[in-house]
């Protein structure tokens, strides 16, 4: 189950903690550490894409099932392809604002079944009411993401084999999946 994303500093203390489980994907990696008095071979750590470590599976299951991932613009926006829900352009993030379905106003929640990306224009013609009072109607329909697809949506860059052990953690029916064709 993938669970974070880690620095090479930080794979380099989860091998020296002896957590590591195993390793797959390609090799990023090789740090070179000192030299052994002894044998006079040097010490040598390959580092590869994706490390598992050791750890209660079920506590991980357990504490996912309830997982909400945090709702934040730059995750919103890539959930949304940084389109806008409203008028279907496509816009950078300073063009980009966070809508609430049903305002906050009227009893709205700022959670992620509850907002989609808008355009400003868009945004502040429909102002604090429902897309149905302003007219306007949504192109998509909101979703939660599951911790794998916020691991995607935080917008580091994944490498190929990285996106793949993703994706099989991708619930079938994500609508993320219209988003890749990874060669098998």
């Amino acid at each position: 189950m993938p669970l974070e994303w880690i620095d090479f500093k930080e794979a380099v203390r989860v091998y020296h903690l002896g957590q590591v489980a195993y390793t797959c994907g390609v090799p990023l990696y090789q740090i070179r550490g000192g030299y052994n008095a002894i044998s006079g071979k040097r010490s040598v750590l390959e580092i590869n894409s994706i490390v598992a470590t050791h750890g209660d599976s079920h506590a991980v299951l357990k504490a996912r099932a309830h997982y909400v991932p945090p709702l934040n613009n730059q995750t919103l926006f890539a959930r949304d392809a940084h389109l806008c829900m409203y008028c279907g352009e496509q816009f950078s993030p300073r063009g980009l604002s966070r809508d609430h379905i049903i305002p906050l106003s009227v009893g709205g929640t700022d959670s992620w079944n509850n907002v989609v990306t808008a355009c400003k224009r868009c945004n502040n013609h429909k102002a604090g009411r429902t897309p149905e009072q302003s007219g306007l109607e949504l192109l998509a329909v909101p979703f939660m993401p599951t911790h794998a697809e916020y691991i995607y949506l935080q917008g580091k860059r994944i490498l190929a084999d990285q996106m793949k052990f993703l994706l099989a953690h991708f619930p079938r029916h994500s609508p993320l999946h219209k988003r890749f064709s990874i060669p098998a």
